[in-house]
Order: C-alpha cells, then structure tokens, then sequence
C-alpha cells in the first residue's frame, strides 16, 4: 500500500469530484505518496501537532497512473525515495481514511474485509468529534452539542482493554465531559470477553456483526427511491427513533433532538446520500449511503410500520448498493445487532458476516 495525508476539508471535496488534486499536481506534476515507514516525516513537516489530518490508504493497482519512487525533500534522510503519482488519485482507489496517529495503527490490505469494515466504524465517529482524548485501547470522542448521542460520546477502542480499565476510563471521561451516560464500541479479537465484563458489572452490551457486501450492484425496481436533502428526514427519524426509546420518558424529547440534530455532522467528513420513499408525499421509509473512497456503509434503513411489506427496504437498499458502485466502491459494509432478524434480511441480500464489535453502555 502507500499512504497520502490530507485535509479533513479537501478530502471531502475530493469524495465529490472523485479524485484527489492537490497544489503539488500543478505545482511539481504528481501527488506526493509515502510508504508506511516513511509517511512520519510528511507528518512532522507539513502537519506538526496536527490531530485532524486524515490519512488515505491507498491500492497501487487502482492507479491509473503511472508511480515513480524519487528524492523527496533535501532535508529526508539520504538516498530514501519516495513514491510519486504522476496523475490525480482517484477517490476510488482509497481503501481505507483512518486519522494519523503515530505509531500508525494496523492498516488493512484491499481484500481484508474485516479490516477495512473496522477502520470505516472506527474513524468516522473520531473524524467527526469535536473533541478527543487518547485513552487505552484506542480514542475518547466527545460531542458536548449533542452529549445525549452515545455514538458521539463513547469510548472508540480497538486494542485489547479488559472491563475495570474501560470502566475506569469512561468514569473519568465522562465525568469530565459531563455524559448522561457511559458508553463504549468495541471492536478487537477476543473483545467478547470485556464485553462480558462489562455486563458483569451491569452495563449493558449489545453483540453487532459487521457485514460486507462485494460484487456488482443488483438491478431492479428503483423508481420509487427518491434522493432528498437531509432536513426532509428530520420529522420522519424523529418518529421512528422515539418508537424505541419511547422507554427514557421525559429525557425523550430531549434524546431525539440530539440524534437527529448529529446527523448533518457525518456529511463534513464523508460523502452522504439520504434517500426516501414517499406514498401520498408523506415520507415512510429512508436509507442512508456514507461513501469514504472505494467503502460504502449502509444505515438508516427504516421504514414506517404502516408502510411494510411493500418492498420499500429492498428498493432504497438496491438504489444505496447503485449509487456505491457508481462510486468506484467494491465493499460496502454495515453494522446489524447480532440478535435482531435485519441481519438475516441483509444476508439474503449479499451481505456475509466478516466479524464482530460490542456496543456497551450504562
């Protein structure tokens, strides 16, 4: 693989023209890359104490254009090259945007599906944050506009970290940060076992199987799916969130408005297409596309009970997979609870379980 920084800013202006074009192409005629032994030294040149800068893990053979490895800056310790892109980087050959961190954390391969699901789930909720904090395992992110959000106020950990420790962790985070709640995404090998902990100690935990769909898209019936400007969702989300928390009483009002009031957050970051059905102009059923380069995420899909078993989910579903292969994406991914039958619906429809992550909170 080789590695490209870049601007949280100019890499979402890239996911919309589809390629990556930066000063240095007018300037010098390439992109400049790194291999993952080199790319600290772009870091601490160009973007030093910076905590925002975006890293793109980048397939080689999705260039189209030619990569020479050549002298880099006269300061870059002798006779070390490095590659050059003679051409735009297209979006498409993006296999991964993770935040640069040194050490670099592990970075996954083009067919490592797994991989590649955990750095999307991973690296959103960080890039969107309005504050983080380095902890064991992996980031606090914090969000004090919408504190109520669980997915914007948690613990995003993906090295080993037994329960006390993220229990210790989220006391001090949260307490800090003043959180509602506590809350915690885990997602490593093994990380069933804290998640066992952490129920022992009477939080409670959620199993979720990451799924990953490769391949064409599938044709069909898409008429119906409309694309729509996020505010038209507003009522319809609100609605269908407050049916499942209907249980949180007075605070409900006050929830609700955190959740759909975070999700304008997520177009800052990645590219989002929201998408509706309507019957007697009355949105019933929605779905939500993320693209971040050649990954596509899919979430969102809701449909009003009045309103089921008439094929809305499978066309918004069908018209989300078409809009990701119009992307140059060739894995799209999402998250479904390991216990819920939607999971069993998105196997059917070419989605295989690639692994595991937790959901935890009190």
């Amino acid at each position: 693989m080789v590695l490209h920084l870049i601007e949280p800013a100019a890499w979402r202006a890239a996911l919309t023209a589809g390629v990556v074009r930066p000063a240095s192409l007018a300037d010098v005629g390439f992109v400049h890359l790194s291999t993952p032994d080199q790319v600290h030294l772009p870091a601490q040149a160009l973007f030093p104490g910076r905590r925002d800068v975006a890293l793109l893990v980048v397939d080689p053979a999705r260039l189209p254009d030619p990569v020479r490895f050549e002298p880099g800056r006269p300061e870059d310790p002798a006779g070390m090259l490095f590659p050059h892109l003679y051409g735009p980087l297209p979006t498409s050959a993006v296999i991964a945007v993770v935040p640069y961190r040194a050490p670099l954390p592990p970075l996954p391969s083009p067919g490592d599906l797994l991989g590649r699901a955990v750095a999307f789930f991973a690296s959103l909720p960080v890039r969107r944050a309005v504050g983080l904090g380095e902890v064991p395992g992996g980031v606090a992110v914090l969000d004090p506009d919408h504190v109520r959000s669980h997915d914007n106020n948690r613990l995003v950990l993906t090295g080993p970290v037994d329960a006390a420790a993220v229990e210790a962790t989220v006391e001090e985070v949260g307490g800090n940060a003043g959180w509602p709640h506590r809350a915690a995404w885990l997602a490593w090998p093994g990380a069933e076992t804290t998640a066992a902990g952490l129920r022992d100690r009477g939080w409670e935990t959620e199993e979720l199987v990451l799924m990953a769909r490769t391949g064409p898209a599938p044709g069909g019936d898409v008429a119906r799916v409309q694309m729509v400007p996020q505010p038209e969702l507003h009522d319809f989300w609100a609605r269908s969130w407050r049916g499942g928390l209907a249980h949180l009483g007075r605070d409900l009002d006050r929830v609700v408005a955190d959740l759909v009031g975070r999700e304008h957050l997520n177009d800052r970051v990645v590219a989002i297409t929201d998408l509706v059905v309507r019957e007697d102009g009355e949105v019933v059923a929605s779905a939500q596309l993320r693209v971040d380069g050649a990954t596509a995420a899919v979430d969102s899909v809701l449909t009003a009970p009045a309103a089921r078993g008439r094929g809305h989910a499978d066309a918004l579903l069908r018209r989300a997979l078409q809009l990701a292969d119009g992307s140059g994406c060739d894995l799209v991914v999402l998250e479904a609870a390991a216990d819920d039958w939607p999971r069993h619906w998105y196997a059917r429809r070419g989605f295989a379980p690639v692994g595991r992550a937790w959901s935890a909170w009190t």
